[in-house]
């Protein structure tokens, strides 16, 4: 499957905003984006302002960048979120927050998304008892996470919970038990509960177009 695998802080700096793709330690002075507010790439005199159409395509790429997400499975997601019943811009981002990988980074499990897909490729976790090696597998109300146990004391496990303990992160739409090292959906996560400053409407207006 084909990825992104440049630097990730770029794509902040590209952005604009922190992305979250080292997770909570973009929250610290060591992020290249307080020491570098300006694009990657050389520098130009003068910045036009951008169109309407430039404005969408930004926010699009705010997002997808944010969960990490390529152009084809970014934009499946949003067809199916149209096809759902209420508001698309709100079925959008409670599908991307519904994400395992998601699930695994806001249950503090992990310190970045990227750090929790890896979790999950290398098969140390499961859902309902089963292993699930698929990041972009989508848990619904009810299910059950939990770290293997050959897992449980791994050092990136412990610094993980340390560092969500640390900023008490954790969703109100999960529960989490930190020392059995599990976690439940308590219900599915709402337009509300994602605390990034994202406009999604914008997302609706660029693929409607």
């Amino acid at each position: 499957m084909a990825k992104y695998t440049g630097p990730s802080c770029k794509l902040c700096r590209r952005e604009g905003v922190p992305l979250m793709l080292k997770g909570r330690r973009c929250l610290t002075e060591k992020c290249a984006l307080k020491r570098k507010k300006f694009p990657p790439g050389p520098p130009r005199k003068r910045r036009s302002k951008l169109s309407d159409y430039g404005i969408q395509l930004r926010e699009k790429q705010k997002i997808k960048r944010s969960y990490m997400l390529l152009e084809k499975q970014f934009k499946s997601i949003f067809v199916e979120a149209s096809m759902m019943k209420g508001v698309t811009g709100d079925n959008m981002m409670s599908l991307l927050e519904r994400r395992l990988d998601n699930v695994l980074y806001r249950m503090g499990f992990a310190s970045s998304r990227v750090q929790a897909r890896q979790f999950i490729q290398h098969r140390h976790v499961t859902v309902n008892n089963q292993i699930v090696d698929i990041p972009s597998f989508r848990v619904k109300e009810n299910y059950e996470v939990q770290i293997r146990d050959d897992f449980k004391e791994n050092t990136m496990l412990e610094d993980a919970i340390k560092l969500s303990k640390a900023v008490s992160s954790v969703p109100e739409w999960v529960e989490v038990d930190y020392d059995g090292r599990t976690g439940k959906i308590v219900r599915l996560p709402a337009r509300q509960d994602v605390l990034a400053a994202f406009n999604e409407q914008l997302v609706v207006e660029l693929y409607s177009k």
